[in-house]
Order: C-alpha cells, then structure tokens, then sequence
C-alpha cells in the first residue's frame, strides 16, 4: 500500500530551517511513496517549494506534487500536481505540461469525472473525522467506491493519524492512503 505524505503549515511551519527539520524527520520516520507540499496560507510559498523538492530528492522521494499550482509545478521540477475538486478544467492544462496528476474527489460525480479526464490517481476523502471535512465516508463507503471504480488508483485520505486507521485502509483494495497528521 503507497503512503502518501502531504505537509501543511500548521504542522510543519512556513520557516524554511524548521520546514525542511520537520519533513526530514518525517521521510526518516516513515517510509513514503508520494509527498505533496501543500500551504495555502504562506507568503513564502515559492520558497518552501523549493525546499520541499529540495529535501525530496535529498531522501529520494522521487514521486513530488505540488498542491494546486502546476505552472511553479512544473517551473520547480515537480513530478505532478494535486488538484482540487474545484480543478477539473486544468487538466488538460497539466497534462499539456507532462505533469502526473492526482485530483481530491468527494463523491461518484468526481470520480467519474476524474475517470473520463483519465488523470493518474485520485484521492477519495474524508474517510474518517477530519477537521472542517464535512462528514466521514467511513470504510464501508471506500469499499464501495473502490469496487466500483477497480481501473482507477484511489488513495483514501482523510482523517488518518493511527495504525489503527491504516490498519483499516490496508483491509481494503486502496491503492494507498494520504495523511497530514499521520506522518508528523
């Protein structure tokens, strides 16, 4: 199963020593498959980028994506981006820039939306209780998702701090799971 890191300021600060310390010690911690750097709140945002793909090639995470913005993707070396639900228009888009996509999907309708636009990998959220998420999917809810949609590669994110939760991803046909706080 992939384990997908994906940072956020209120964990890993928007100081750049103390950003690059945090996610250092957590490549050193867990073995990751796939690492977003996602900030939506930081003035230095080009900065962390860069040093958030800096570190990754420094503890060979070779698969990196870049929340939302696929130009500095692309422009810092990026291998995808992850799009929000709110993104579908700029797949073709990123596409036309030979990026990897993964999109967010909270429901059948983007899934499917994400099917027909054939991007590389979802992520299917909020599985358990996540803060300002809306309600949990829940395990039940991912299963059916995951039967109905076997050609697609969907990470189960949301909510997932413990083993315990991994534990219940792991029972499941997910091609992996996303995690902020897991990781930290």
């Amino acid at each position: 199963m992939k384990k997908y890191l994906i940072t956020d300021p209120n964990y890993y600060t928007n100081n750049e020593l103390i950003f690059k310390q945090t996610l250092s010690t957590a490549f050193e911690k867990h073995k990751v498959d796939f690492a977003c750097f996602r900030d939506k709140q930081s003035n230095n945002f080009e900065v962390l980028a860069k040093t958030f793909i800096e570190t990754c090639h420094e503890k060979n995470i070779k698969n990196t994506f870049l929340n939302s913005d696929f130009l500095l993707a692309q422009k810092l070396g990026f291998y995808g981006v992850h799009l929000t639900s709110t993104q579908f228009e700029d797949i073709k888009k990123v596409k036309e820039l030979n990026l990897k996509i993964i999109i967010s999907c909270h429901n059948i309708e983007d899934i499917k939306t994400a099917r027909k636009y054939e991007v590389d990998y979802i992520t299917y959220s909020p599985i358990f209780d996540t803060p300002n998420k809306g309600k949990a999917k829940g395990i039940k809810d991912l299963e059916l998702v995951l039967n109905s949609f076997k050609d697609m590669k969907i990470i189960a994110l949301g909510g997932i701090i413990d083993e315990n939760h991994v534990s219940k991803i792991e029972q499941t046909k997910a091609y992996g799971f996303a995690s902020i706080r897991y990781f930290i």
